[in-house]
């Protein structure tokens, strides 16, 4: 197995919505708002090589909406899905699976592009299989007030309409990843686990964004269900110490990867590292 970092650039959104009920006075130490209040966040995904299999997970906020939507988000960096995908040396028609954590558009954005004269979506991959499961599915095609801003038709509904969207029900469908499934961000949000040699490396989406929201309290205001996140945090936090996971961060603007332990005060931050230390 082989792992490849795929950066797609950064985005801002609210700090006071990264943090929830968190004072602006601490979380602006964790991540510097700008003078719009906004703060810097990473849409970092991971390209997993297994056998014949090329599987990404995640697949950024993508480039086909408006300058409207775009100009709300600050898109920033020289990193695109697919300049990363060439940089690791594929090329989009070598993906054979697709995995979205869930289908907010931070997450699924590129997974669908417009053809040359942008009259016609199409999936970007076009060899991959897209992997979601019925319930999140549910969710995001009949979306809740609240979420409806997140969930976008236009990255969506191609998925289903090419043909290529297979759900997971409760097995995984690849060998060394398994999929805890977690309700309190979105309903069904799949945290991949990968079995890499002897280590475990999570992808935390945005069951853990950053390394900021280690501490139990420090939830996005975006979960639908506050409550039951901190709860799924604690759960994911304890394993995460007991076992060593090796936690991938998909929002961190600065650390690709942590650990973490118990203290004294809890579960807290136990190192920062890129991914190319674990691969080594």
């Amino acid at each position: 197995m082989k792992l490849h970092v795929i950066n797609t650039g950064f985005f801002k959104l609210d700090g006071g919505a990264m943090f929830g009920v968190v004072p602006k006075t601490i979380w602006q130490k964790l991540n510097p708002a700008d003078e719009n209040n906004m703060s810097n966040w990473a849409m970092r995904c991971l390209l997993v090589q297994d056998g014949h299999k090329l599987i990404l997970i995640d697949t950024g906020i993508g480039n086909k909406q408006d300058e409207r939507f775009f100009s709300h988000y600050y898109l920033h960096g020289d990193d695109t899905l697919e300049k990363s995908i060439q940089k690791a040396g594929f090329s989009v028609e070598d993906i054979t699976d697709v995995i979205h954590t869930h289908l907010h558009f931070d997450h699924c954005g590129g997974a669908i592009r417009y053809n040359e004269d942008r009259t016609q979506l199409a999936p970007a991959f076009p060899n991959a299989t897209y992997w979601s499961n019925k319930e999140h599915w549910e969710s995001a095609t009949k979306p809740n007030v609240r979420e409806r801003a997140s969930f976008l038709k236009e990255n969506i509904l191609p998925m289903q309409e090419s043909g290529k969207l297979k759900f997971i029900d409760k097995r995984s469908p690849f060998a060394n990843i398994e999929l805890l499934v977690v309700d309190g961000h979105t309903e069904h949000q799949m945290i991949p686990f990968i079995k890499y040699k002897n280590k475990t490396i999570v992808f935390a989406a945005d069951l853990l964004p950053s390394v900021g929201h280690i501490p139990l309290p420090y939830i996005m205001a975006y979960d639908t269900r506050p409550l039951i996140t901190m709860q799924e945090k604690a759960d994911f936090l304890n394993r995460a110490a007991d076992e060593k996971l090796i936690l991938f961060l998909e929002h961190d603007p600065v650390n690709e990867c942590c650990t973490v332990a118990r203290t004294e005060r809890g579960i807290r931050l136990d190192k920062t590292f890129p991914l190319s230390e674990v691969l080594v």
